[in-house]
């Protein structure tokens, strides 16, 4: 399948493989892998091929956001998984088009970390609740002895 990402006004073709999992659904534009869908890591030029970017704006955005942190193998090369490219797709969204400062950015990516893990806490004491209203229900079915 032909793939085309336009991203900042460049549009890049290459033939891909459509992922599934889209972290953008609602900006219009779909994440890409290559062909082969069972490649795991791309290197850095690859990456930064993609978003049609320096290797150095990758690297310095290592230094800026801490939650992209890709790995690295033997020979110290950086490798990107899937998450790392769609969170780099976040990062340069919100600078790019959405014309938010670094500093802006790290502050938007830090609140909404902190709103999911507040809304993990309650979907927890809702579970929570849940169960105990099931086993309530449970008893209130059971005829008594």
């Amino acid at each position: 399948m032909r793939c085309t990402v336009d991203y900042r006004l460049m549009t890049i073709d290459f033939f891909c493989k459509i992922t599934p999992k889209l972290a953008f659904i609602q900006l219009g534009f779909q994440v890409c892998v290559m062909e082969n869908g069972s490649k795991l890591y791309y290197g850095i030029k690859e990456v930064a091929e993609m978003f049609g970017i320096n290797a150095s704006k990758l690297r310095y955005y290592e230094k800026e956001f801490t939650t992209l942190q890709p790995k690295k193998n033997r020979s110290g090369d950086r490798i990107y998984t899937q998450a790392d490219i769609d969170h780099l797709t976040e990062i340069l969204d919100l600078i790019d088009r959405q014309k938010y400062t670094l500093p802006g950015a790290r502050e938007f990516l830090k609140a909404r970390q902190e709103r999911r893990q507040e809304n993990a806490r309650y979907i927890n004491k809702l579970q929570k609740i849940k169960s105990f209203l099931v086993q309530m229900r449970d008893g209130l079915d059971k005829p008594e002895d």
